[in-house]
């Protein structure tokens, strides 16, 4: 391990130092290298799930892709971008500060694949934050259920919650370090509500409040709350450190454009990250081609 910290290679050679000898093989077995932890800044992992529906609707990579774009712009960050569901390089997550999904979910969410919420579970353990985005949220009640309601203090329940599509008119921004610099915005997505959160609302801070049509309350328990306003985000601070946040919108990527929607998502990945969000929240400029880049195109 080389101790020079300012002149160190991060990247990209292996050396090994043979003195004078007689001639001899060398072979190298079971090398593993190991990430060292970050010296004044923090670690966020984004991981986007594979595109799905049509053209602009949960295009996953275009997302993480400008959100990833957006965290580079903020001193103190290092962010690092995974795609396909879940890294393939098993070291993605250590050292992570927080780890945020941007993934469908269901009986199909990559978290709940093979042994990964156990895997999470240590690094939630850990304190390591945990930020879900959209259909992220969503996961089987007897797989994943739990582990959300610990983790982040809800999540999307089949037959519970519902998932139409309308725009949310959010006329009052309570005070959060998550809600810094947001204005009263309004967005059409598809934003779930009636989640299935802890009980009495334990520790859950809405974040996001509005009141849907009556007729999108597509499920029984949904309908018998006429004219409730809902929760369409919220955080929660966990007892091992951690922090955690819901956020149900991220159906169509033209929503990125608005910075509002922006800045909730970028100041949610500062917050459980364990740093201090910015007065005004974190400030982002996209060009056209950052808000392109990686979208999905017509046969692609």
């Amino acid at each position: 391990m080389d101790d020079q910290v300012d002149k160190r290679s991060l990247s990209g050679l292996l050396a090994l130092q043979l003195h004078a000898g007689p001639p001899m093989e060398v072979q190298f077995k079971d090398i593993r290298l190991k990430r060292l932890p970050l010296k004044d800044a923090k670690k966020i992992v984004l991981v986007a799930g594979k595109a799905s529906h049509g053209l602009g609707e949960h295009d996953f990579p275009a997302g993480v892709y400008l959100l990833r774009h957006c965290l580079d712009q903020v001193p103190g960050v290092i962010a690092a971008d995974y795609y396909e569901g879940w890294p393939s390089d098993p070291t993605a997550f250590d050292n992570a500060n927080t780890i945020l999904f941007y993934m469908d979910g269901g009986s199909g969410h990559p978290i709940i694949q093979q042994d990964r919420l156990s895997l999470l579970d240590g690094f939630m353990k850990k304190g390591v934050g945990l930020a879900l985005l959209h259909y992220a949220v969503e996961v089987p009640k007897d797989r994943g259920g739990k582990e959300l309601l610990d983790w982040i203090g809800g999540y999307y329940e089949t037959g519970w919650s519902t998932n139409p599509h309308w725009t949310a008119d959010f006329k009052e921004i309570p005070k959060h370090p998550i809600t810094s610099g947001l204005a009263p915005f309004t967005m059409n997505d598809e934003w779930y509500y009636n989640m299935r959160f802890r009980n009495n609302m334990e520790g859950v801070v809405p974040l996001l409040i509005a009141t849907p049509p009556d007729n999108t309350r597509g499920t029984r328990e949904a309908a018998s709350h006429p004219g409730r306003p809902e929760i369409l985000s919220w955080a929660v601070e966990r007892p091992d450190g951690g922090r955690g946040f819901g956020f149900t919108g991220g159906h169509f990527h033209a929503a990125w454009k608005d910075e509002n929607f922006r800045k909730i998502v970028l100041n949610a990945a500062l917050w459980t990250a364990g740093m201090e969000v910015p007065e005004g929240g974190v400030k982002s400029t996209l060009s056209e081609e950052d808000f392109t880049r990686k979208m999905r195109t017509a046969g692609n």
